[in-house]
Order: structure tokens, then sequence, then C-alpha cells
């Protein structure tokens, strides 16, 4: 009972917050994140603690029940992002997407580095070790949150054109690239880099590679034998790129991705099936995710001027180290500043792939609860932040930097 009026609450506060913020022009993913936040310990769980205790306790397996239906919801909204990708607009920008991915993450990586050096030591656990706590904090401004741009784009409109095709293939290289650095962290943080479990997750990538070209043929073949069972094929696919991924120590979501590329092969057969698949999606479980991600927010600590401080010097130098890697990538791929603008604001949302990872890090010890919130709240206004930006700047691109590539998004509401 308890799980299915906070997946009632949840719905209903995320539709409702979604619709009054596309109505003030704001992509539906910010009123569903306010949702969670709301309906959170920051705001619920302050204003009447003992219905919040009730509604949402505190028993793990009862949370569970809610993460279950967010992750298949983050793995169907990636999966249908790689169906969408173009291969031939990347082919013809591939000079672009390796500029702004490599740029756009050496620079917030080094500049997150430097910081982790800066900061004071009252904010680092006693147990962690200066490096691996640089680091980490190097990571997480330089990773991006491949759900959360996806959301957005298509929130926009803008996953079928060019500049959105740059932006998901540019936040794919990037996160692929933060993953890896993040396993290396976490090795660094257990046994050292002796141990050899990060070389085992980097043995992984080839396997992923061999899901993706045993995928293609699956898909047509699955297309040819029952073409009725487009949704379940897509489902399924998704669900079992996602678990090769896991099973090899990797984000699911790579899996997730792989899979929608694979059925992105045979769109031109399964587009009513993906389009189905996509209603569920984006009217149900995508919605479900966010609020759930705003869920398990408390910004309550940031009443001290101290933590809100340190706050905003980890958001200026994640924000701009991502929009200088952007800036610095476009100029070397003759990009102009508008279509700049707007792929650094793109990659600028983190997100919950920041709350994974933050969470990583605070069950590793590289964090302490201090740190933990200053993160949670770097996720949550770059997510906030990008959408505005992202309709600012492509308001103002030529219209042949606008292009509609040859994949066109289904609109849904």
């Amino acid at each position: 009972m308890i799980f299915l009026l906070q997946g009632c609450a949840l719905l209903v506060a995320a539709r409702l917050l979604g619709a009054l913020a596309r109505s003030v022009g704001i992509p539906a993913i910010v009123g569903e994140l306010t949702a969670g936040v709301l309906l959170g310990p920051t705001v619920l769980g302050n204003a009447a603690p003992e219905f919040f205790a009730w509604l949402f306790p505190r028993d793990p397996a009862q949370f569970h029940l809610l993460d279950v239906v967010a992750q298949l919801g983050v793995l169907l909204l990636v999966a249908l992002t790689g169906a969408e990708l173009d291969a031939g607009v990347l082919r013809s920008r591939r000079r672009a997407v390796v500029a702004v991915s490599v740029a756009g993450m050496l620079v917030p990586l080094g500049l997150g580095v430097a910081t982790g050096f800066l900061m004071p030591a009252w904010l680092r656990p006693d147990s962690a070790d200066p490096l691996v706590f640089a680091l980490f904090l190097g990571v997480v401004t330089g990773v991006s949150a491949l759900p959360v741009i996806a959301k957005t784009l298509m929130d926009l409109g803008l996953l079928g054109h060019r500049v959105g095709q740059l932006i998901i293939a540019s936040g794919v290289l990037q996160d692929v690239a933060g993953w890896l650095l993040l396993m290396v962290v976490t090795a660094l943080a257990t046994s050292g880099l002796s141990g050899g479990g990060w070389a085992v997750s980097l043995a992984a990538l080839p396997v992923l590679a061999c899901v993706l070209l045993v995928g293609r043929p699956l898909a047509r073949w699955t297309v040819r034998t029952a073409p009725s069972s487009g949704v379940t094929a897509i489902v399924a696919m998704t669900l079992v790129g996602a678990a090769t991924a896991h099973a090899m120590g990797l984000e699911p979501v790579f899996g997730a991705l792989l899979a929608g590329l694979a059925i992105g092969s045979v769109r031109a057969h399964v587009g009513q099936a993906l389009a189905v698949v996509r209603t569920w999606v984006m009217s149900v479980l995508a919605p479900l995710f966010f609020a759930t991600v705003g869920l398990r927010m408390d910004l309550t600590a940031l009443a001290e001027p101290a933590i809100l401080a340190v706050s905003a010097a980890v958001l200026c130098v994640g924000v701009t180290g991502k929009f200088a890697g952007a800036w610095i990538g476009g100029a070397c791929s003759g990009m102009d500043r508008w279509e700049r603008l707007a792929v650094g604001a793109g990659i600028n949302a983190r997100g919950v792939v920041e709350v994974i990872i933050a969470t990583v890090g605070l069950r590793l010890g590289i964090l302490d609860a201090t740190m933990y919130t200053v993160i949670v709240l770097f996720a949550i206004v770059t997510s906030l932040a990008a959408p505005p930006i992202l309709r600012f700047a492509t308001r103002r691109m030529p219209a042949g930097e606008m292009a509609v590539s040859r994949r066109r998004d289904l609109v849904v509401d």
C-alpha cells in the first residue's frame, strides 16, 4: 500500500509540476525534479515530519521498490536516446564530437583536481587520502548525466536536431571516460592500483562492443520473425544490454545505450513500437525517475554559511570548466558561439549521475556528509540551469545549424 501511495503521489506531483513548467516555457524535467524536492525531506520532511515518515519510511526495502520502477524508466529513456542517434550526423561531425568530448572532460577534470587539493582539511574525512579526494572531486566536476541530458533535449524537441545529436554523442563519450576514471579512483581508495579491479572493468569494454555487434542482427531477426512484438523486443533488449554492462562492472545505462543503438538500426520497422514505449516512458516512468531523484535530496544542511560557500565554489568550478571545455572544443572544430554555448549548457547537466557518484564516495569514506550535500546541490543546480540556457542559445543559432537529422523525434505529450 505504501509503495502504491508513494508512486501515485510522486507521479501526480511530477506531472502537474512538469505541466506547470512547460506552461511558463521551462522544460518539464525542471518541474519533475522539483516534485521530488517538495515531497522529500527538504520541504515535506520539515513541514509535516510525521506524515513524511509514514509516507516515505526509512526502511531501505521500501525505498528499493521505488528504485526498481525508477531504474526501469532511466534504462528505457537512455535506450530511446540511442535509437534516435543518427550515425550519419555523428560521422559528418566526428571532429566536433571528439574535440568537445576531450576538452569538455579534461578542463573540468583538471580544475576539479586542483580545487580538491585546495579544499580545507576539515572538508575531507580523516581516512581519506588527499590525492584520492582530489581525484574524486575531479571526476565529480568532469562527468555529465546522460539521462538528464536526454530528457532535457526531448522536452525541448532538440533530440533529432544536429546540435542535440552533438550534445548526446559528446555526453556519452564523457560519461564513459568519467565512469572509467571513477573505477580507478575507487580502486585507489580500496586496494590501490595493485588490486587490479579497475583493469577487469576496462577489459569489459570490448565485451560491450560485442553486445552492439550481436544486437543489430538480433534486432533485424526479431523484426522479420515477429513484427508484432516490437514493444517486447525493445524492452527485452534494453534489459539484456543493461544486465550485461552491470555484470561487467560498468553502469547499466551504457548497456541500455548500446541496445538502443541496435534498435535504431531497424527503427524504420519498429517506429510504432518506439512510439508506444516513448509514450509510456515520458508519461509515467521518466517523471517517476526524476521525482525519485529529488526525493533523495535533503538541502536543509545548506543553511550553514560555510557549506553554502563551499557549494558555490564547487558549482563555479564545475560549471566554468564544462563551458570552457565546450568553448575550446567548439572553437577547434569551427562552431560558432551560440552552438558552443548550447553544447556547454547541454553537457553541464549532472543530475542523478552525480548523486550516484556522491553515494559511492560516501560509502568508500572519500566524502563526509558535508561534501555529499555539496555535490548533491551541484547536481540539482546544473540540471535545473541547463534547460533555460540551452533554449536561449538554440533560439539564436542560424537555421542551418538547427537542421533536423534524418531521424526525427516522435512528438509525445
